[in-house]
């Protein structure tokens, strides 16, 4: 490490210890997530059904804007689960959209796939309180 090297560098991003990889992350996940919503509404759109195609489009356009605007290093004192909430929300809603127009697709929807939405809340619990904040590398008192 250089002798200039100071763990405040690092937290602005410059050096070994930026959480890059967090931001990435979160990016890439959430991004992730709703990818089959762009798939769906390309499937739908070339159906015929461009109203329900633009919806799809339209609430790619949500998710993008919450997964930035949500970001936790934007928002670095509030909890995690104030910043999930809007996207999860987001993904609710998509899928609620979805099962209704799907049944055109030749899919229906089952309440058993309500189980399936189950893992997704783990976070809640597993870091919901922690902010961003508090994933701070600890500065060197040395």
């Amino acid at each position: 490490m250089p002798d200039n090297y100071t763990v405040e560098r690092a937290w602005k991003g410059d050096g070994m210890d930026s959480r890059n990889g967090e931001k990435t992350g979160w990016i890439g996940g959430w991004s992730g997530s709703f990818v089959w919503l762009l798939i769906l509404a390309i499937l739908l759109y070339f159906k015929g059904q461009t109203v329900a195609a633009l919806v799809g489009v339209a609430l790619l356009a949500v998710a993008a804007f919450c997964i930035f605007r949500f970001a936790p290093w934007k928002n670095p004192a509030t909890p995690y689960w104030k910043l999930l909430l809007p996207i999860y929300g987001v993904l609710v809603l998509s899928l609620t959209i979805v099962s209704i127009v799907g049944t055109g697709l030749g899919f229906s929807f089952r309440w058993q796939w309500v189980f399936w939405l189950m893992p997704m809340m783990i976070p809640f619990f597993t870091m919901g309180r922690r902010t961003w904040e508090q994933g701070k590398p600890p500065i060197n008192s040395a």
